[in-house]
């Protein structure tokens, strides 16, 4: 009723430290993946961002700040990429997936990149490996959904 397809089919729970900052992260192709996040403990920088090839609001970010104490949830559609930033000491963050992980169909995009221009709200995160070798999102465009009107 409220927007929010389902079913969910597989549960992920994150733990990381304060200042860190995970993503820009979508799975497309085969196994297309919607989110639903909250945060079970402390509070986090959360960020959506529509990398839908010809959507009317391609490139556009939406944020959130979600933690334990306001028990607000961000729902990531299909087709939008999603990170976070940890704005305490630590958190732990819940979020329920519309499709089981698929490595095949994970993209990784630069947390950073100029061209979508998050406003981040930290300057010298943590960031895993992983996250640290994202390309740009110039570099995958050939590889990102394609907007399809309903």
């Amino acid at each position: 009723d409220l927007g929010v397809p389902g079913p969910f089919v597989q549960d992920n729970h994150s733990r990381s430290a304060g200042g860190t900052v995970r993503g820009l992260h979508i799975q497309t192709g085969r196994r297309p993946q919607a989110k639903l996040i909250r945060v079970l403990a402390g509070e986090i920088f959360d960020v959506a961002v529509d990398v839908r090839r010809g959507s009317p609001t391609f490139l556009r970010a939406y944020a959130a700040t979600l933690s334990a104490e306001n028990f607000l949830q961000l729902y990531i559609p299909e087709g939008f990429a999603h990170g976070f930033a940890v704005l305490s000491e630590e958190a732990d963050i819940e979020y329920k997936c519309s499709a089981v992980y698929d490595r095949v169909s994970e993209i990784g995009i630069l947390w950073n990149d100029p061209e979508i221009g998050v406003s981040w709200p930290v300057s010298d995160p943590i960031l895993s490996e992983r996250d640290r070798g994202n390309p740009k999102l110039a570099e995958i465009l050939d590889r990102l959904p394609v907007y399809q009107a309903r």
